[in-house]
């Protein structure tokens, strides 16, 4: 076993108060507190409790539509971290609702696994949206594990993506893809992803941004949780399968990202991955 690499992790939030405290709580419980850093889009934006010694950096909000902002904020989050591999071997930059894990069956922790991995620029996990089913599970406790309450995922190549770098890289918008290079899935790291984990949240954040919004919603729904309600849970058995898809189709119009052919998968999460805490 090699000694353990200098790992940071990044991120930017704005109104995500909730998000962010569970984002540092985990990532700060693998790699250290002072090994997060953090860009806030705005100086009104609230610091959680528990940002123990991770690095803040609020910058003024400008109202931007949705494609700019997302041009604006991967730009900053890219630079921050080619700046940081100057002092760090590799970074992981993602949504505060994002939660790269490593597969416990191999009883290791992310920072070793990631320390021994040969890494060529990028490295992805197989994305996990996780959702409410509408019929089996309760409005979440915010208090509690999201793993002690979610049973079900849509296998997702949108959450697929190359978090993990070792060298100056330029991030497509919400770090989808990289330009200039390719993606490569490991067999045993997963990224989870929370938006959808609670219907009554979704409604909460619609209304505060207005009665269009809420009219939608409430209208179509949200499609990760349509789907993981309504459509067959399959094994573990997928997850494999959806891997290997994802490694070898693409779409026609960015090989730089995976496809699924279009095949919308609804799978329950593995029970042992409730021993990451998340």
């Amino acid at each position: 076993m090699k000694n353990n690499k200098r790992i940071a992790a990044i991120t930017m939030a704005r109104d995500d108060e909730f998000f962010l405290s569970r984002w540092i709580a985990y990532y700060g419980k693998q790699f250290g507190t002072e090994n997060l850093y953090v860009l806030l889009d705005g100086t009104d934006q609230n610091i959680p409790e528990n940002i123990g010694n991770a690095h803040i950096t609020k910058l003024p909000h400008e109202d931007m539509s949705r494609v700019a902002g997302d041009k604006y904020r991967i730009k900053k989050l890219s630079d921050l971290a080619n700046e940081l591999l100057k002092k760090y071997d590799i970074v992981i930059g993602c949504d505060v609702d994002e939660f790269l894990i490593v597969d416990p069956k191999i009883h290791t922790t992310l920072s070793k696994y990631l320390s021994n991995k040969k890494i060529n620029t990028t490295l992805s996990g197989l994305g996990l949206d996780v959702g409410q089913h509408l019929y089996c599970e309760a409005i979440l406790d915010k208090h509690a594990p999201f793993l002690e309450q979610r049973e079900y995922a849509l296998l997702s190549t949108r959450y697929t993506k190359p978090v993990v770098i070792n060298r100056a890289i330029s991030w497509g918008s919400g770090f989808h893809s990289i330009k200039n290079h390719n993606f490569h899935i490991d067999k045993n790291l997963y990224l989870l992803h929370f938006g959808s984990v609670d219907m009554d949240m979704l409604e909460q954040k619609a209304k505060h941004r207005g009665a269009d919004w809420l009219k939608h919603l409430k209208r179509r729904g949200n499609g990760t949780i349509n789907a993981i309600t309504r459509k067959k849970a399959h094994g573990e058995k997928w997850l494999k399968i959806a891997r290997i898809l994802q490694t070898y189709f693409r779409p026609i119009y960015s090989w730089r990202k995976p496809a699924m052919c279009g095949l919308k998968i609804v799978v329950k999460i593995p029970t042992r991955f409730k021993k990451t805490g998340i």
